[in-house]
């Protein structure tokens, strides 16, 4: 007797696993955490694997899950490109989206895959630069829709969040504990004064020991114990940790995600997106 793998569960499962947890990943399916929680059940009941460990505060996947979600993805891919040509209306064009680096993850991959399966003929070209620069090119006219990280939101412009910026270093690392505390940062990072003030208030010596123009540079360095960073808590990048210092490191501002939507040419597609980006940082 043939089976059949759900494929509402399974789409809840890939978002579970991307977004790191339930409540995320609920609020971006625009389902409630306990209907998140029973299609996973259901999911592993059907298999009779465990998928996910939830030993820890962050949902991680099992051998059986990472296993899985490669198929699981592939046919979600599947069937969103058959239901998107067999009933889309045949929308194209080209929208430019502008976003910091620093907060590319997690939100705006789920992003742009659920807009791909919605308007496949329509492509999003990701531009990922500083927020002072991306306001210029929105200002120019360069760019459909962008996000930004600022202290104070613009003409305009809506604010979507309000998140602290947080510490981050090695896994493991003890970096952190170091005087002078050793920093990385890009050269045009709009955090760097900021943190600096902060340290100097609480009297704490600092060094900037790795400057770059390239974001990649700097997460290498931190994630090697060489220095320490700060970035928008819930946009940590890979092989680093939130630091757990007790205290020894002073509190950060806040920054706002803010989103600014072109009205030269508005239309359906961009709203789209554009609603995509609320929703994701609704239930970020």
């Amino acid at each position: 007797m043939p089976r059949h793998l759900d494929l509402t569960a399974l789409r809840s499962f890939v978002a579970v696993a991307e977004a790191g947890g339930v409540t995320r990943a609920a609020g971006f399916l625009n389902l409630t955490q306990s209907a998140v929680s029973m299609q996973l059940k259901r999911l592993e009941q059907a298999l009779g694997l465990d998928l996910l460990d939830r030993s820890e505060r962050r949902v991680r996947l099992t051998a059986a899950g990472e296993q899985l979600l490669g198929y699981a993805r592939r046919l979600l891919a599947l069937n969103d490109e058959v239901y998107a040509r067999m009933t889309a209306q045949d929308y194209e064009g080209e929208i430019v989206l502008g976003v910091p680096h620093d907060i590319v993850y997690p939100a705006i991959p789920q992003v742009l895959n659920r807009f791909a399966a919605d308007f496949p003929r329509v492509r999003v070209q990701l531009i990922s630069s500083y927020t002072t620069r991306l306001r210029e090119q929105f200002r120019r006219g360069e760019v459909d829709l962008i996000l930004t990280t600022e202290d104070r939101c613009g003409p305009g412009g809506e604010t979507l969040a309000e998140l602290p910026l947080v510490w981050v270093g090695a896994i493991g690392g003890h970096a952190w504990k170091q005087r002078p505390l050793r920093l990385a940062y890009e050269h045009a990072c709009i955090f760097r004064q900021d943190v600096e003030e902060a340290l100097d208030r609480a009297g704490i010596p600092w060094q900037m020991a790795v400057e770059s123009d390239s974001i990649r540079t700097v997460e290498a360095s931190v994630s090697a114990d060489l220095a320490v960073h700060t970035v928008v808590e819930g946009a940590m990048p890979p092989y680093v940790e939130r630091i757990s210092h007790g205290g020894a490191l002073p509190d950060l501002p806040r920054t706002l995600i803010d989103l600014y939507v072109s009205d030269v040419a508005p239309g359906p597609t961009l709203e789209a997106l554009a609603g995509l980006i609320r929703q994701a940082y609704r239930t970020g």
